[in-house]
């Protein structure tokens, strides 16, 4: 296969899910027919996926064990469809299996799960999954020869602990990418292993698509928490929104026919059910190429892939060019003496329909801004549709859409000025200093992870054509990572109300955060100031991740400290490193100026 394109990434991956009606026609009934196949010669991965997701701690052994009954419940049921265990759903087969592990739910604690049934227990199993993985072990590390040899021994055993480590590691992340994780890995492993250069060839192949499992792991934790904290509504609003963009000459009664097979079923995505996943796809695919013509005309060598790979190049897919015969807006939203009584009659068709065409029109937005203009729109007619000339009040929309966007705008604007005048590392240490300000509570890896993509984001976007789509797209995504995906998750009073009021317009609530009043700081602890001695021989990336973590902490200490105050105390943290790693004994040297960081940190 081709090289990842990670162009477009944040827009697209939601078709990964949609309901499993009945097929009618012959082309759906062979699709479903190869999806079937696809998803019975992949059995051990989707096992492995869906265990290490729901069970994070478990060992690769015991989801050896998990896969062995899965593959004979598989062959039982190829053998006799007809038998009792063959008409559940595969999920709820699985958490059976699971749960009937002899000892596992009480040694991971999820036995409160297993006492309960259907839907009650998936959303347990979805609830026990961690997002903060620093329980788990650090990822093995093998020598590329070391890697090799494994891989050429036993190649099966190989690829499964891969999966089962990366699956584990991203328990949000929807099964068809880690499926084509997989098959990538397989890929590079198989050409690396013939190269003489192992260790650079790993390198370079690898990078392309641990981009992409990290961007699309992002954007699937930012819509599935949109859904389970606002509900379908909200998720129906936001795949409105990028259809009309990407797809702009579709028409609306066609687009409504897609969205019930895209956001039908997406829980089944979101809550873990793998088997479920696979299948939306390829429906939803299907359901594109079916219609291609009056969809996009971008599209044609995609849907001539075989299912598991045409998912993924439309995805990737170009936007269509908009219709040339589309007018600038659509008077009938703001110009016609009847808003009310269309709005009236049928309220939710009629404000997706106005998202539908705001959007086709505006594909330099971003999704949240678009959410965002929908909001006002619909206060607007709320405020004008009782008053006594409503015509009169609603005539001005388009100013006020237009005011939406400019404070948004100056928003991004203003992030990008720090980003010319601060640089990459500056930034990132601004964003590291304010985030764990204004959410002390996360834990130091939280708070380092969000910081840094924070800057990439900038540092991404902040020189294209298109900045603000891209700056306001990828930041909120990175407060969707802060926001986390479970309803329940409590950080402080301040950032829940950002989190939980309103989806759209978040990225404003957060720009108002202040420090959090009710955190009482951690006391002193001498770990922060004490240096470990392979300090000296780590690489530039340990190093920097060291001083991240000190800049974390030291403000999680001291929140009432300045800007210059910390950057005063990172420049005494690198001065103290490069001294002692020059020292004969960095160890002692290190034992002699640890405490006399802390106490100049402290008097800051």
């Amino acid at each position: 296969m081709k090289q990842l394109k990670l162009t477009g990434f944040v827009i697209f991956f939601f078709f990964l899910t949609e309901s499993l009606t009945l097929p009618t026609k012959p082309q759906d009934i062979d699709d479903v027919r190869i999806t079937k196949k696809f998803i019975e010669d992949n059995v051990v991965y989707i096992t492995i996926i869906a265990f290490a997701q729901y069970i994070q701690e478990a060992s690769f052994e015991e989801v050896e064990m998990l896969v062995k009954a899965m593959k004979e419940y598989r062959d039982r049921c190829l053998a006799d469809m007809t038998l009792p265990e063959c008409s559940k759903l595969a999920n709820d087969v699985l958490l059976e299996n699971i749960c009937a592990m002899e000892g596992l739910p009480q040694k991971y604690n999820f036995s409160h799960c297993c006492h309960k049934v259907d839907f009650e227990r998936r959303l347990c199993f979805l609830h026990n999954k961690k997002a903060e993985v620093g329980f788990l072990p650090p990822l093995p590390t093998l020598d590329p020869e070391e890697k090799c040899q494994t891989y050429k021994t036993n190649k099966e055993s190989f690829l499964n602990n891969y999966i089962y480590e990366v699956s584990r590691r991203n328990p949000f992340v929807f099964a068809p990418t880690l499926l084509t994780v997989a098959a990538r890995f397989e890929e590079m492993a198989e050409t690396c292993c013939e190269e003489q250069e192992k260790a650079n060839c790993f390198r370079s192949k690898a990078e392309p698509f641990i981009q992409y499992l990290k961007a699309l792991s992002s954007y699937q934790k930012n819509v599935c928490g949109a859904l389970l904290k606002f509900g379908p509504q909200i998720l129906q609003s936001i795949n409105i929104a990028v259809l009309s963009q990407k797809f702009p000459k579709i028409e609306f009664k066609q687009l409504t026919s897609l969205l019930e097979d895209i956001s039908s079923k997406y829980d089944g995505c979101c809550g873990g059910d793998v088997v479920h996943c696979i299948r939306g796809r390829s429906k939803v695919m299907s359901h594109i190429c079916s219609k291609q013509d009056s969809i996009s005309s971008k599209i044609k060598e995609c849907c001539e892939k075989k299912i598991p790979e045409r998912g993924e190049c439309i995805i990737y897919s170009n936007k269509d060019d908009r219709p040339n015969d589309l007018s600038p807006r659509e008077a009938k939203f703001t110009e016609s003496e009847n808003v009310c009584e269309e709005r009236d009659a049928d309220p939710e068709t009629f404000l997706a329909e106005f998202l539908y065409e705001y959007s086709r029109r505006h594909p330099e937005l971003s999704t949240p801004e678009l959410l965002r203009i929908a909001g006002v729109y619909e206060d607007l007619l709320r405020e004008c549709c009782n008053s006594q000339t409503p015509p009169d009040c609603y005539k001005d929309a388009e100013k006020k859409f237009n005011e939406t966007t400019e404070k948004s705008l100056k928003i991004v604007q203003r992030e990008c000025e720090h980003f010319q005048n601060l640089g990459k590392d500056d930034l990132k240490y601004h964003y590291l200093a304010r985030l764990t300000k204004i959410a002390p509570q996360l834990s130091t890896d939280e708070l380092t992870f969000l910081g840094k993509e924070m800057m990439i984001a900038l540092a991404t976007c902040c020189t294209l054509s298109e900045e603000f789509a891209c700056v306001d797209n990828l930041m909120d995504l990175v407060l969707g990572e802060l926001c986390g995906i479970n309803k329940n998750r409590s950080i402080n009073p301040t950032v829940d109300h950002c989190c939980k009021t309103n989806f759209a317009f978040r990225r404003s609530c957060f720009e108002g955060l202040e420090a959090d009043k009710t955190y009482v700081p951690l006391p002193p602890s001498q770990g922060l100031f004490t240096f470990p001695p392979d300090l000296c021989q780590a690489h530039n990336e340990e190093l920097q991740r060291k001083k991240d973590r000190f800049l974390v902490n030291l403000v999680k200490l001291k929140p009432e400290l300045t800007e210059e105050a910390l950057r005063s105390s990172l420049i005494e943290f690198t001065n103290v490193v490069v001294k002692c790693c020059q020292a004969e004994g960095p160890e002692a040297c290190f034992e002699e100026e640890g405490p006399k960081l802390a106490a100049k940190s402290q008097a800051a």
